[in-house]
């Protein structure tokens, strides 16, 4: 399964108002389940004894499909936190593109403080501090997609 027929099928499933949909193939077994606002996708090869040729190349969709879309860099100390994305979706810094950042560098932060928004199915989801600190790093670029568990702030605790 190709990864456009991925993103079609969590379409159809988020405009289709399923909870859940299972499809299992001789190559390839797919669970998409719906958690609140975002579908969320569970990939794997099925079982098989002997590999056959469509199996690898539907493996490796899946894979590219679910990689990160940038590379995650490692903590320069080790008493920053990270503050990560709950959600796959697109990342924004300010609710629109007049207004500023809910939080740059340098900027301390309490929990309850907003310090983005997601978008995530045309719903935006503002993402909230869960800890009081000093933002020491933006780790991902204002309007690129993201994915689940994804460092977006690192975090100095005050």
């Amino acid at each position: 399964m190709e990864t456009k027929e991925i993103q079609k099928l969590i379409d159809f499933i988020a405009q289709s108002g399923l909870d859940e949909v299972n499809i299992e193939t001789t190559d390839l077994k797919i669970k998409v389940k719906r958690y609140g606002s975002a579908p969320v996708v569970s990939a794997a090869p099925a079982p098989f004894s002997a590999p056959a040729p469509n199996t690898l190349s539907a493996s490796a969709a899946i894979t590219a499909a679910t990689a990160p879309s940038a590379p995650v860099e490692p903590a320069v100390s080790s008493n920053l936190v990270t503050i990560k994305s709950p959600m796959i979706g697109t990342f924004y810094r300010a609710s629109n593109p007049e207004t500023p950042a809910f939080a740059s560098i340098g900027d301390e932060i309490t929990p309850g403080k907003t310090v983005c928004v997601i978008e995530a199915m045309k719903l935006f989801n503002e993402i909230e501090s869960e800890i009081s600190g000093r933002i020491v790093k933006v780790l991902v670029e204002n309007a690129t997609p993201v994915e689940f568990d994804q460092p977006l702030f690192l975090v100095e605790p005050i």
